[in-house]
């Protein structure tokens, strides 16, 4: 028997119970909590139209069944628009998935990041692999600025350049292939059009066309899925905008596709096996490719996988006896209680300074995320980590005011400050 769980505190219950008996993949209590708490109301929708689509629909039921997910069930037209009323009444059948849920890819990457840093991991940036040796004992691989590091056993997760970095340790069997997706970002005006992950029927190229709320209360819709030759092609293109538009407009027509604040791309790293590739073709040398979706879902087990993988080729090393678990919010200011905001600004002004009124951030909220590890160094990375430059003006009136206070907190020059590094410069100098 299936049956759909509805009450928000049944859910966060059921959440806890399987988080903490996996500490390996959520022993971070604050993100283990978070996401128990996001869990009360964020199932997933597979929807279809037509005989074919249900086919495809139970298909995907019985194979998750399988897999051992939990949860899952089939609903017909009736309970599919009680459930998503903004649906198109095309749409006839659904595959929910009530235990899935969302999370900001980057803030997840950041916080695993910076935990490796706060527990003594050395980040190196723009360090451009060009070559891999092996004396029979350690690696030593160089970069592009002739930079070289050594280390007993290499894990190659270079994403849409694994092949190339296998390659320079003598393995040829990686081809990558980028996948360029697609995106468009709508208004938290719109954030409250649907209140699931819906997805249509999937085909070889993934999952399709998405519509779904964000964590942080807009509408996101995408991606496109386009197989491209270049790897450094992360251009929006008016084929694609359309493409997601005529998907769109007809499964939801009460979404308003006209108060879009951003579009963007993302490569996928496809792989030439169709399925993730996780080996050790030889010595210390580890391959972590070609994950393509789910990857995010994945990466907790894999991480785990590959660390078992390194600690046998590396002859059992010592664990460490101390380990800092826990990792501060990235948005830890906007939670405080007005008392404790009050307390705290009395104390440090610069957190009663606002800087963002999109998304009302602060000065010291910006200060911290370029302070704390892994730091910002540009507006794209002050972007991702407090949202500002994310409202509905895309930093139209707080981008001086955070390029000052990277340029000031850095000790670096104004027109030195670039959007996402290298030379993507934003300012050629002052005018008064």
């Amino acid at each position: 028997m299936i049956r759909e769980i509805q009450e928000p505190a049944e859910k966060q219950k059921i959440a806890r119970t399987i988080l903490e008996a996996l500490p390996d993949w959520f022993g971070i209590e604050e993100s283990r909590e978070g996401y128990i708490k996001e869990s009360a109301n964020l199932p997933f929708f597979v929807i279809g139209s037509g005989p074919e689509d249900l086919a495809t629909v139970k298909e995907l039921y019985e194979r998750g069944v399988k897999n051992g997910v939990e949860g899952l069930y089939v609903v017909g037209k009736e309970e599919l628009h009680r459930m998503e009323a903004g649906l198109s009444d095309e749409f006839d059948c659904a595959l929910v998935a009530p235990t899935g849920a969302l999370v900001c890819p980057y803030e997840l990457t950041f916080a695993a990041v910076g935990n490796a840093m706060d527990n003594g991991v050395e980040l190196l940036l723009n360090f451009a692999v060009t070559s891999i040796d092996d004396d029979g004992s350690r690696y030593t691989v160089t970069a592009a600025d002739g930079r070289k590091i050594t280390a007993s056993c290499v894990v190659n997760c270079a994403g849409i350049y694994a092949d190339e970095v296998a390659r320079m340790a003598g393995d040829d069997s990686i081809k990558i292939t980028p996948r360029r997706g697609e995106y468009i970002l709508l208004d938290k005006a719109e954030g409250n059009c649907c209140s699931h992950t819906i997805f249509r029927t999937p085909t070889k190229m993934g999952k399709g066309i998405l519509i779904s709320p964000t964590v942080d209360g807009t509408l996101i819709l995408g991606p496109t899925s386009e197989d491209i030759e270049d790897k450094e092609d992360k251009s929006v293109t008016q084929e694609g905008i359309d493409r997601i538009l005529s998907q769109v407009r007809p499964e939801m027509p009460k979404v308003n596709t006209g108060s879009v604040i951003r579009s963007f791309t993302g490569l996928r790293a496809v792989g030439n096996t169709g399925d993730f590739i996780i080996n050790n073709p030889f010595g210390r040398f580890v391959n972590v490719a070609a994950i393509e979706s789910p990857g995010l879902s994945s990466s907790p087990a894999i991480g785990v996988y590959v660390a078992e993988m390194v600690r046998k080729l590396t002859g059992d090393p010592a664990r460490k006896q101390s380990h800092v678990r826990t990792r501060r919010s990235l948005h830890w200011f906007r939670d405080l209680s007005h008392e404790e905001k009050t307390k705290l600004i009395a104390s440090e002004p610069a957190y009663g300074h606002m800087i963002c009124r999109c998304e009302s951030v602060t000065e010291g909220e910006i200060i911290y995320a370029i302070t704390q590890n892994p730091k910002a160094t540009d507006m794209d990375g002050i972007k991702r980590r407090t949202r500002t430059q994310m409202g509905h003006c895309q930093g139209g009136f707080c981008g001086p005011f955070i390029t000052k206070i990277l340029a000031d907190t850095m000790g670096i020059p104004f027109e030195k400050v670039t959007k996402h590094g290298r030379e993507s410069y934003l300012n050629v100098g002052k005018t008064k």
